[in-house]
């Protein structure tokens, strides 16, 4: 029987370049023991040596575009993982969330966005599979990684305000989620994922509506079905030792000529994040020009919400 000859970096290459996530996947699979030597003689054995590795192979994900030369692919990956070692080494910079070059920055999944790495993600259809990573991750270190690179809530110090933890724990949960994410998307890479797209958009449509209904002061079925009996509103709205409602509080905010308008929108199964910019003409109280509903749900439903008042950007 005629043995079939395995595909060349080319080949996979390029598929890979046409959104291929299974292509992608045997690729990092194929150099990641090399990718590993280049690590392990910069920085030795340990962590780093793994991180790096690691930051490489979620670098590759976002940049596969880049590779000019299909065949070379082996080099360009062992590049990447040399100057991420080196930046390590260099110790200049903190090496925050998913990719150790830059930080991912480019990756913050923004609507207002035009010119958005989302658009690429999706051209080259891999934004289900970064989804279906993300939803691998703890819930803990989900939320950091959300917020950190699909949000605007970006800074250490917001998230931990956010967070209600130290920015000691967010830097250490970034990593750890850094990490899980890595091996997550190499080990689902040739696998199908759900349309993360619709996901968001099924919560975008909760926001507008949550909010329409909120001022028209009725809840339809399905929105009342969002907010059961259980949710609690937690942090800086809710009252400690006491459990409060997040529907008469929001409510007393319209009172008080408070609007709330829809702007951006992140959702994994369990997690929900809502952008709202803020309007208060005539308002009793003057208030931020933002603000982010952090909700945390189960079987649909909102169990916590947490509302925060991002600083705003510069």
């Amino acid at each position: 029987m005629a043995s079939v000859n395995p595909p060349t970096d080319e080949e996979l290459t390029r598929r890979a370049q046409a959104g291929e996530t299974g292509a992608l996947g045997l690729l990092l699979a194929r150099h990641q023991a090399p990718m590993r030597a280049v690590a392990l003689s910069l920085l030795g054995y340990g962590p780093d040596a793994e991180d790096a590795v690691q930051d490489a192979a979620l670098t590759a994900l976002r940049r596969i575009g880049d590779v000019r030369e299909p065949a070379a692919v082996g080099a360009w990956l062992k590049a990447v993982v040399r100057n991420g070692a080196r930046t390590r080494l260099r110790g200049t910079r903190e090496i925050p969330g998913l990719d150790g070059l830059d930080g991912l920055d480019h990756l913050h999944l923004r609507d207002h966005e035009p010119s958005h790495p989302e658009r690429l993600i999706e051209q080259h259809a891999m934004r289900d599979w970064i989804w279906y990573a993300v939803e691998e991750l703890p819930p803990k270190l989900r939320l950091v990684l959300m917020l950190r690179h699909f949000t605007g809530i970006t800074s250490y110090e917001e998230i931990a305000a956010a967070c209600e933890v130290p920015v000691g724990t967010v830097r250490s949960r970034l990593n750890q989620a850094r990490g899980k994410m890595a091996a997550a998307l190499m080990s689902t890479a040739s696998q199908t994922h759900d349309d993360a797209s619709a996901l968001a958009e099924d919560s975008r449509h909760e926001a507008v509506a949550t909010m329409q209904a909120w001022e028209s002061g009725s809840l339809p079925r399905e929105i009342s079905e969002l907010w059961p009996a259980e949710s609690e509103m937690v942090g800086a709205l809710g009252r400690p030792g006491q459990r409060v409602h997040p529907v008469p509080v929001m409510r007393r905010f319209l009172e008080d000529g408070v609007r709330q308008h829809v702007h951006h929108v992140v959702a994994s199964r369990s997690i929900g994040i809502w952008e709202m910019g803020i309007s208060h003409p005539g308002a009793v109280h003057v208030c931020p020009p933002s603000v982010a509903w952090l909700m945390f749900r189960r079987d649909g439903r909102v169990q916590r919400l947490r509302v925060v008042f991002p600083q705003p950007q510069q």
